[in-house]
């Protein structure tokens, strides 16, 4: 399975006086093209992945939107298989963004 990982922009809300709106919730968007089959298959694998990421939602990391880009194989992968893939790439992805946040910190918001 692939995944791409981007961080989240925050804008600040128009009638706030530049302050920021809320704090970014984690994101997750899934592909499923006409290549992976039927839409039937396309929706029974949309529906197993969504399941193994709402029992590890605590793990998305903060700020970001998360993209998963799955193969065929999810079709006729054991569900115990598919949720392990996801916690690792969960995983690799709140490390990515541990790394980006340490080598490009936030720039500090300017005093009011």
């Amino acid at each position: 399975m692939s995944w791409f990982l981007a961080p989240q922009i925050q804008l600040p809300l128009p009638n706030a006086g530049g302050s920021p709106c809320q704090p970014l919730v984690p994101r997750v968007g899934l592909t499923a093209g006409k290549v992976l089959g039927k839409a039937h298959e396309r929706n029974r694998i949309k529906r197993r992945m969504r399941e193994a990421l709402r029992r590890h939602v605590d793990l998305l990391p903060q700020g970001c939107d998360l993209i998963f880009h799955p193969r065929r194989i999810l079709l006729t992968l054991e569900f115990a298989k598919l949720e392990a893939e996801i916690v690792r790439i969960l995983h690799q992805a709140r490390a990515e963004v541990a790394r980006a946040r340490v080598h490009h910190p936030a720039p500090a918001s300017p005093a009011l």
